[in-house]
């Protein structure tokens, strides 16, 4: 292969050929007669499997390497910041008391032998006064080094104090961020309840109610989702402006009771696939429709309720156009709103910018971590009827 006159892909790929053609060989010369064919197909669905497996295993690892950038950074102090290659595990340099001060810890080679010193002062015409601290004939000399041939000695050590950092230089009226994290709970707190309580009612409304023109304003409200937000969002606006409501936080929960096009055609699709017998034999016990919606048809759909949970709560946490839009006094805002301040104030400290970062994203991670189940199958069976 080394004489072929092609590349290094094209040599690699040459090189399977002869690989497969004897696999293939030992396959139906040796595997097919040995064993029957339910072992066959068995072998042939967990080697699919394992294929899959690993596909996704490296996909997930793919997708994970931002956030474990993140949290890395979040953990490193200023000196591994703009290193290159990039450093992945956050340490921090040794230090040792000498004579009531502390002073940086190196390794140099002199003479053959490898000696941990102690930096004493800074660098001056190329070389640096040492003290060697390691045990020998050179214990306790001080030394001349170049500061090339110095090596600092470093071990695992986050520095968590990055975090501490963060909250501390947060102006003191918002008590270390917290009233930034109430105003966004507050505000996705009562984004879920609108959201779950509007979407489901309209939705139910539409699945399982007759009216006249229900299928002509179902499709009039699908026809919603085509509108660009930019479109509404200077209405909108005046409306709130003409409301009272700017430098508040209705404008960013409120909405949320007027229904999202889109989950009410997700919750419809579920209540669509409830079978009516259902129904019906709540109706022949005497429940109206209100308690046929509560008792019946909402434990359900509980899937995409989860779906719709998550998907608001993300929506909500995360949002900054609205805060950018509607809030300008300090006491009202957001999380995301107080990030981009923050990344204006100390944009050049990459590791309270991660920490800070880290901290408003966390949230969201945890609550997706443990509700994904019910999150994949409330999107997986929208549209399953029967």
């Amino acid at each position: 292969m080394a004489v072929l006159p092609f590349t290094p892909v094209w040599k690699t790929l040459i090189s399977l050929v002869p690989c497969l053609v004897v696999e293939w060989g030992i396959y139906r010369f040796f595997v097919r007669r040995t064993f029957s064919w339910q072992s066959l197909k068995y072998m042939r669905e967990s080697a699919r499997q394992t294929i899959l497996h690993m596909i996704l295993i490296a996909g997930s690892i793919l997708f994970l390497i931002p956030f474990a950038w993140l949290v890395s950074t979040s953990l490193k102090d200023d000196s591994q910041m703009s290193r290159f290659p990039p450093v992945w595990i956050p340490t921090q340099q040794d230090k040792v008391r000498l004579r009531g001060v502390e002073y940086p810890v190196y390794w140099v080679e002199y003479h053959g032998n490898r000696l941990r010193v102690a930096a004493l002062g800074d660098v001056a015409h190329g070389v640096r006064p040492v003290e060697v601290i390691s045990k020998g004939i050179y214990h306790g000399q001080r030394l001349w080094i170049p500061s090339t041939a110095m090596h600092e000695v470093r071990h695992f050590a986050p520095k968590w104090q990055n975090y501490s950092d963060a909250l501390r230089f947060l102006p003191p009226e918002t008590h270390y961020g917290l009233v930034f994290l109430i105003n966004t709970v507050e505000i996705t707190v009562l984004s879920i309840l609108g959201a779950l309580f509007s979407a489901s009612t309209v939705a139910y409304g539409f699945a399982r109610l007759r009216f006249p023109g229900r299928d002509s304003l179902f499709m009039l409200v699908l026809a919603t989702m085509m509108l660009p937000s930019a479109v509404t969002m200077m209405p909108v606006f005046l409306i709130f402006r003409w409301l009272g409501w700017i430098d508040t936080l209705k404008p960013l929960w409120v909405p949320a009771f007027f229904g999202s096009a889109f989950y009410i055609f997700m919750l419809r699709q579920f209540f669509l696939g409830i079978p009516n017998e259902l129904e019906d034999a709540a109706k022949i016990d005497g429940c109206s429709f209100y308690m046929i919606y509560w008792r019946i048809m909402l434990p359900q759909i509980k899937p995409a309720l989860a779906a719709v949970t998550i998907m608001t709560f993300m929506g909500a946490w995360n949002d900054f156009r609205g805060p950018l839009i509607y809030i300008s006094s300090p006491a009202h805002e957001t999380l995301a709103y107080a990030l981009q301040l923050f990344q204006n104030a100390h944009g050049g400290e990459p590791g309270m910018m991660m920490a800070a970062s880290t901290m408003v994203m966390l949230p969201v991670l945890v609550l997706f971590f443990f509700t994904q189940r019910y999150f994949i199958e409330g999107v997986t069976l929208t549209g399953i009827k029967g």
